[in-house]
């Protein structure tokens, strides 16, 4: 009882809280709806993609990844921080100067109306059957595991996973319908701040036990226990081998931190550059101490149950959480998945809703709809999604390497061309829009074959970067025979003041510094 009184109080507030700050918001306009006004904070920022990025594919898929592989995942969170000074120093600025409401708009600008068309509508298929499946699948596997709730319904696991995955969904889907960016925004950020502080109290809770209340002894115990599992250096035929850092990684970070409408989508929101760039420098901070919470764990669950769940690693977390946490603190930090798993759910679907209002009905459905049809058939649009994913959740269990991997393999599907395209748009000024349109489309077709179809020994990251060097390859060869006719200079909209943050060249030399550090102390 306890725990499920704890659990409805913290999610309890976290609504009335975001009701309460947003009951006197318009919400009939693009930009109130889609970009909450463009009065973002950079702690808001900061907090909201925080909270979109990390879930429970996170906190369920990356802890069962370190617990079966080690600290060597922890790749794709501490690079993350430099992706992020990337974002804050190069990116950011040219997409205010802009007045984006969504990335694809750039595309369109720089190559033409199709090209922006065709990326709108690979990133709502990318939502749809990769992200928000595989965010409310593991969600509804830590809510199991907590609450029990097939025993409680009396039903079967498989039934109790489903009708979570349904109760999610539907809250999730409320949120993003009715909400819109800015109470996505505030609620993000109280569970964002819920989940730094509830994440921490795992690993903390497990320490002191095993170390008989002292933090530190119990590190070293864990460490003592299996130290290979603290080495960073993944080898070349690991989960996670170190040298796809220079090769695939480096591509997808700059693509998801910088360019992805989920993620940026906050930025764009944002009060002016300063805010902007204080919140992109903020989240890169959390991305430095985000392992405590979601990789330090799954190996104190080695510790604790060593092989046990080699075979269903994605059951380790939540086991971790029922052995550490008093049972107050369970409620809790259950409320606080909770939160994690809507805030990334809520989050994507008010992107596929922008991307698909602004970006597609628009454009060719409807040239002179109004502000009010605008944000209704965004609504509408997040509703169908949500059906979707809800639908297509339960195909991702049985992942044979983890639900993060799988995610990770999906993304590629999409992320690797969207990117190769950005950054000639933004790098490469002879690349022409018939070259884009083809890289796509190649690009694509090469992933799929080569992960999917053939068998190839090369991992995936690998492979993104050769797809990306094609992609490359190809827009210069269909440039030399199509010419580039469209050199777009970008003019400021004057949708907001565009003065730099102060200590921006502070905090990045600082993020820089500090995960080269991380490297050289865990190699």
């Amino acid at each position: 009882m306890l725990k499920l009184l704890s659990f409805l109080a913290f999610t309890g507030f976290v609504a009335v809280y975001s009701w309460y700050r947003l009951r006197k918001e318009k919400l009939n306009s693009s930009d109130g709806y889609f970009l909450g006004g463009r009065s973002l904070t950079g702690v808001i920022i900061a907090g909201s993609m925080l909270l979109t990025n990390i879930s429970t594919e996170h906190l369920v898929g990356m802890n069962g990844a370190a617990y079966r592989n080690g600290f060597i995942v922890i790749a794709w969170e501490v690079t993350s921080a430099l992706a992020l000074v990337v974002c804050a120093v190069y990116f950011v600025p040219r997409y205010l100067k802009m007045g984006l409401t969504t990335i694809p708009q750039y595309l369109e600008y720089r190559f033409d109306g199709i090209t922006r068309t065709l990326v709108a509508l690979f990133l709502i298929i990318s939502f749809v059957v990769t992200l928000l499946p595989i965010v409310l699948f593991t969600g509804a596997i830590n809510m199991e595991s907590i609450f029990d709730i097939s025993a409680i319904l009396n039903v079967n696991n498989t039934w109790g996973l489903r009708l979570t995955v349904l109760v999610i969904g539907i809250v999730g889907s409320v949120y993003a319908i009715f909400g819109g960016l800015k109470a996505v925004a505030f609620s993000d950020t109280i569970n964002g701040y819920g989940l730094l502080i509830g994440g921490l109290l795992v690993p903390v809770f497990a320490l002191l036990d095993i170390g008989d209340n002292n933090i530190w002894r119990g590190l070293v115990s864990v460490y003592e226990h299996s130290p290979e599992k603290f080495n960073v250096m993944g080898a070349p035929d690991s989960v996670m081998p170190f040298e796809v850092l220079f090769t695939g990684l480096i591509i997808n970070q700059l693509y998801f931190w910088c360019m992805n409408q989920a993620i940026v989508q906050r930025a764009l929101g944002a009060a002016n550059l300063k805010e902007a760039q204080k919140g992109l420098l903020l989240t890169g901070v959390f991305k430095i101490l985000v392992p405590l919470i979601i990789i330090l764990p799954g190996v104190i669950g080695f510790y604790y149950f060593q092989d046990s769940y080699y075979n269903n690693q994605d059951h380790i977390y939540p086991e971790l959480v029922k052995r550490v946490l008093p049972v107050g603190l369970v409620g809790f930090f259950a409320a606080v998945v909770m939160g994690a798993v809507l805030s990334t759910f809520n989050s994507v679907l008010n992107s596929a809703a922008t991307l698909f209002s602004v970006g597609i009905y628009k454009r060719h459905i409807n040239e002179h709809a109004s502000e009010k049809r605008l944000v209704w058939i965004g609504r509408v649009t997040s509703a169908i999604l949500a059906i979707v994913a809800i639908r297509v959740a339960p195909m991702m269990a049985n992942a044979p390497d983890g639900l993060y991997q799988l995610l990770q393999q999906l993304n590629g599907i999409f992320f690797i061309p969207i990117a190769s395209v950005l950054l000639a748009g933004f790098f490469l000024k002879d690349i022409s829009a018939m070259a884009a349109k083809v890289a796509l489309i190649t690009g694509m077709a090469f992933y799929l074959i080569t992960t999917f179809i053939l068998e190839i020994d090369l991992h995936f990251v690998h492979i993104w970067g050769i797809e990306f060097l094609l992609n490359i390859g190809v827009m210069y060869l269909v440039s030399y025979f199509y010419p580039n006719k469209n050199f777009y200079q970008p003019a400021d909209a004057g949708k907001v003041e565009l003065t730099p943050w102060r200590y921006t060249r502070h905090m990045a030399i600082g993020l820089v510094i500090i995960t080269i550090l991380i490297y050289l102390l865990l190699s």
